[in-house]
């Protein structure tokens, strides 16, 4: 893969801001064709800089409960574990951080109830989990996918 150049960088920019946007007037936006636009956008989704995705909005989906939950797991079993917490539809996010959780992973719920017997009769089933730290988000203030920065892109 290829450094992302200035372009790219742009390319992404405007995408973030809207993933539907056309061809052509991402070219217009840039000065530069549609043809050159499509070569590029090809070669990022090729080369797994981004991907299109959609993203609900759990609330909006009857999901009035979403969580944090930092969990300690049994050395050599980390992986095994989080394999095993991706499996649930529940769980958006889970990933592998130094500090005081081995894994941390983020899930969605119905309700209160729905956590606990996630919490209770799921988590309490995969071998290799220790312990469980749970967290209720009360108010959330960002949740964005935008990764890009480019201080010197400025768009016009």
């Amino acid at each position: 893969m290829k450094k992302l150049d200035h372009v790219d960088k742009q390319i992404l920019q405007i995408l973030q801001e809207d993933g539907r946007i056309p061809y052509t007037e991402i070219a217009q936006q840039l000065r530069v064709s549609e043809g050159t636009i499509r070569a590029r956008i090809t070669q990022l989704l090729q080369d797994g800089v981004f991907q299109f995705v959609i993203h609900p909005d759990p609330e909006k989906l009857g999901l009035h409960v979403q969580a944090i939950i930092g969990l300690t797991t049994k050395l050599g079993s980390q992986k095994y574990v989080a394999e095993e917490l991706s499996k649930f539809s529940a769980v958006r996010f889970v990933g592998s951080f130094s500090g005081k959780h081995d894994l941390i992973l983020q899930a969605c719920f119905h309700s209160n109830d729905e956590l606990i017997t996630f919490v209770n009769e799921r988590l309490s089933q995969i071998e290799g989990i220790v312990a469980a730290d749970v967290s209720l988000e009360l108010k959330q203030y960002k949740d964005s996918f935008s990764f890009v920065q480019d201080d010197d892109v400025t768009l016009q």
